[in-house]
């Protein structure tokens, strides 16, 4: 079988890695990536340090706004799958990328597997909660990452294509953790070794795009009493750099950082404070504590067991919310195990029954 998985974001190269490996096991795959990360270290690395066919197509298609980016990748996507004519389309996630490669393969009456799906926000301005809605509602099999995820399918009439199939990040990470360890050598090269930190992440366009947004949050974070290390994203940099924003004396800002030595950073770290989504389960896997710097999360599993906090950085318990938190005591599988095999075993079971 013919299999297109459409990729264009690092949580989609993420996951790519095993289910990659399961399907080019039984079937022939051919991966386009949309170019929505174009940074080599946002995009090209992860392919090296997953291990990660290179891309057969890259379109190369970034920036605008988002009805312009998604339309741009339609209209290239639209004539490579009519010319690949593949038998069934994965997309992951909620991403931009995510919505054109669904749309394209629903108008084209090819099936579509959406890896994560399920997942809600509730929260409409995001235009990841949009894109996965539509996402969901066209697919015609919806992996569930979580008992949470399958509820809400569940009460958005979806039940019939829906299974639960754990997260495949855990496959990715518990893949690559010793690989990490042993070929990184960032931590030695900045002089992290004995250093005890936080790590922070933010790409968020509410928190990092609005100057006075951004500057509340690195302002408050100044005050913490550890010393935070933050991946900056180029965009956020140039963000920075152009308001003139101070930076704190205990936050030290490095470059992005590829797969493994993010997941070294994050496996040395005390806690992780972050807006991603994917970030606060690869920190729940690590079992670090996570801040999350947003209004809501759509991985409630990890709030209910403890080890995840929304934090808002109006607030004047801040940093006293990040400095106070301990780590749990008890770490529940919520994510699942050997998931890219489960996948590709329902996937052959679907077409089979076709």
């Amino acid at each position: 079988m013919k299999i297109l998985s459409i990729v264009g974001a690092r949580p989609q190269f993420i996951k790519l890695g095993p289910l990659s490996k399961s399907i080019r096991s039984i079937h022939e795959e051919i991966i386009i990536h949309t170019g929505q990360h174009f940074d080599r270290i946002m995009s090209e690395q992860f392919f090296d340090d997953l291990h990660i066919p290179k891309p057969d197509y890259n379109l190369k298609i970034h920036g605008g706004n988002h009805g312009e980016q998604t339309g741009r990748m339609m209209v290239h996507l639209e004539k490579l799958v009519q010319k690949i004519k593949p038998e069934a389309i994965i997309v992951f996630g909620d991403t931009n990328s995510t919505m054109a490669g669904t749309l394209v393969g629903a108008k084209l009456q090819i099936p579509i597997i959406h890896v994560e799906a399920g997942l809600r926000s509730f929260n409409r301005a995001m235009p990841e909660e949009i894109n996965r809605i539509v996402t969901d509602h066209t697919s015609s099999i919806l992996f569930a990452p979580t008992k949470t995820a399958v509820s809400n399918l569940i009460k958005e009439g979806l039940e019939e294509k829906t299974y639960l199939s754990g997260d495949i990040m855990v496959d990715a990470l518990l893949e690559n953790i010793d690989v990490a360890k042993n070929k990184s050598t960032l931590i030695h090269t900045l002089n992290l070794k004995n250093e005890k930190y936080n790590l922070l992440t933010l790409h968020r366009p509410y928190n990092v795009d609005d100057p006075v947004r951004l500057k509340l949050i690195l302002t408050k974070l100044a005050q913490s009493n550890k010393q935070i290390i933050f991946p900056v994203h180029p965009r956020t940099n140039i963000i920075i750099k152009k308001n003139n924003i101070k930076v704190g004396e205990n936050i030290r800002l490095i470059k992005p950082q590829g797969y493994l030595d993010f997941l070294c950073l994050m496996d040395a770290a005390e806690k992780v404070l972050t807006d991603s989504g994917g970030i606060q389960k690869e920190a729940y896997i690590l079992k670090k504590p996570c801040l999350t710097i947003r209004s809501e999360t759509e991985w409630i599993e990890t709030l209910t067991h403890g080890w995840n906090k929304i934090v808002n950085p109006e607030n004047s318990q801040f940093v006293d919310s990040i400095d106070s938190t301990l780590k749990p005591k008890a770490h529940d599988e919520i994510f699942g195990h050997n998931v890219a095999p489960k996948m590709l075993s329902l996937i052959n079971e679907y077409f089979l029954q076709r």
